[in-house]
């Protein structure tokens, strides 16, 4: 696989850049290479905050979803189960429809497959990736190293406790003490080893934001909307509260990609948090 050309970076804090949203956004002109073409890379710089997970099981569904977003408004988010039905392909055809993207797949192992793992990451030309930090310092270091060594500022990002889980999950794995204290330990620990930020549940965000400082970023998945079902998030909040409370990236699925205008409901989310 050939390396793509590092994506912008956004360095502004979000939360005040979000009456800019609407404003001309740049686009990126620089000449991907890939083994069968050379291209034009059109992938948006955004100021939202906003990340869609495109949660679909195959190329199509999430394309047709992807087609009904604008670029200019959003990032989105390619999990485990679409990469794994598509690989490649999935990144390289929401690259040529403007996307920036997040590639969700959460590197556990040993360091230098992990730190591999990230390198093949950004080599695609990622915005952003994640490690699971309970892989420990040494591999979230080495990743980092090997990022900066390449020359990539694809944003490298930890879990530090799905949020899905509960203090009673924890136990069950043998990990003592409050959930708090454990997404603490391992924030801490994800900055020390050079990372860009965590993922986290918004109900923590203030709190790590103080811990670990405003230039650490906080992405924030179990995102819903006022009526919407929680589905399997344990710790969900609200997009306005999660601004509040400290997050700079908000993961949002269902409530948008299950909506009947998802650009539209889209849209609509960016104007409430004007008012967050």
């Amino acid at each position: 696989m050939s390396a793509a050309n590092p994506q912008h970076k956004t360095s502004q804090p979000l939360a005040a850049n979000l009456t800019n949203v609407h404003a001309s956004m740049a686009t990126s002109q620089d000449t991907v290479q890939t083994k069968s073409e050379t291209r034009v890379d059109t992938r948006v710089e955004t100021k939202s905050p906003i990340i869609v997970a495109l949660d679909k099981a195959d190329l199509m569904a999430a394309l047709t979803l992807a087609d009904q977003l604008d670029p200019n408004y959003c990032r989105v988010k390619v999990g485990k189960e679409l990469y794994t039905a598509c690989g490649p392909q999935i990144i390289d055809n929401l690259q040529q429809r403007g996307f920036e993207i997040f590639l969700d797949l959460k590197f556990h192992d040993i360091p230098n497959t992990t730190a591999q793992a990230v390198l093949a990451a950004a080599d695609m030309g990622v915005w952003m990736v994640n490690v699971h930090a309970s892989a420990g310092f040494d591999a979230m270091s080495e990743a980092k190293k090997r990022l900066v060594n390449a020359g990539h500022v694809t944003q490298l990002i930890a879990v530090t406790v799905l949020t899905s889980m509960t203090e009673q999950g924890l136990e069950q794995i043998g990990v003592a003490g409050s959930l708090l204290d454990q997404v603490q330990r391992l924030a801490l620990l994800t900055k020390e080893a050079g990372l860009d930020g965590v993922v986290c549940s918004a109900q923590e965000a203030s709190v790590l934001k103080q811990l670990c400082g405003q230039g650490f970023k906080l992405i924030t998945p179990g995102i819903r909307l006022t009526g919407d079902d929680s589905n399997d998030q344990k710790r969900i909040c609200t997009p306005q509260a999660a601004l509040n409370n400290g997050s700079d990236y908000l993961v949002i699925g269902r409530s948008i990609s299950q909506a009947a205008d998802p650009n539209q409901k889209l849209l609509a989310i960016i104007d409430s948090l004007k008012q967050a």
